[in-house]
């Protein structure tokens, strides 16, 4: 399992976006050298935990759990495959493109060490936004993406380190239960049934996600369960 490229952004002007100055740091390109990965603080005021890497909107973007987003160049391949275009790394906004792991199939919690010294642990799937289809431009491209359930996966640094492209990721830890990304972004979109049984994750469960299921309980009278 590798790291195939670390992807950085910087702000630049979209119409698709809902910061007040019209910027958005979705666009990240592959870099050279290493990059300093850390805990950026808490959401809506810290950003990025890259390094040099600019999120315009803190209101839903970055933070503590959202510190780096991750996706699998094989499931970017076969949206290459769907899309008939190419998708360079970091096209899908993502920090981390990764080879030989199963990101959607991480489990919430899961903890990976990358290079040397980095360790993060898996917290929740991506959410399609507006901004992300805008500069994709790719027609129903919110409902496609989410009917895939190939989300990539936000991860919050437990440990902070540098890293490079080449980088060795090794699973070291996987949590018992069976909440993985994709379960999670089937329980917060399509599938809300499975939401109660989220809370099998627990501690590890993004507050945003908790929060959806606690009110989704409430509103049911149900009990959190197992997931499927």
């Amino acid at each position: 399992m590798e790291l195939l490229s670390v992807n950085l952004g910087r702000a630049t002007a979209s119409e698709h976006t809902d910061h007040a100055d019209g910027l958005t740091g979705i666009g990240k390109r592959p870099v050279d050298g290493p990059v300093e990965v850390r805990d950026p603080g808490p959401q809506g005021t810290g950003g990025s935990g890259l390094a040099g890497d600019e999120i315009c909107e803190l209101r839903h973007h970055g933070g503590t759990h959202q510190a780096v987003y991750a996706y699998a160049r094989e499931d970017l391949d076969r949206w290459e495959a769907e899309l008939g275009r190419p998708l360079c790394n970091g096209e899908f906004g993502e920090n981390f493109t990764t080879a030989g792991l199963d990101v959607n199939g991480a489990r919430i919690g899961e903890r990976w060490r990358v290079g040397d010294s980095l360790l993060l642990e898996v917290t929740s799937s991506r959410i399609p936004c507006r901004t992300f289809a805008g500069v994709l431009d790719e027609r129903r491209w919110v409902k496609r993406f989410t009917a895939a359930a190939v989300p990539g996966a936000y991860l919050r640094v437990v440990e902070p380190g540098t890293v490079r492209a080449g980088d060795a990721i090794e699973v070291v830890h996987r949590p018992a239960h069976e909440v993985t990304v994709s379960v999670q972004f089937r329980a917060i979109t399509l599938e809300r049934d499975l939401l109660p049984g989220l809370l099998a994750a627990g501690a590890a469960l993004h507050p945003d996600t908790r929060r959806t299921v606690q009110t989704y309980l409430a509103k049911t009278g149900r009990d959190g369960v197992n997931a499927r």
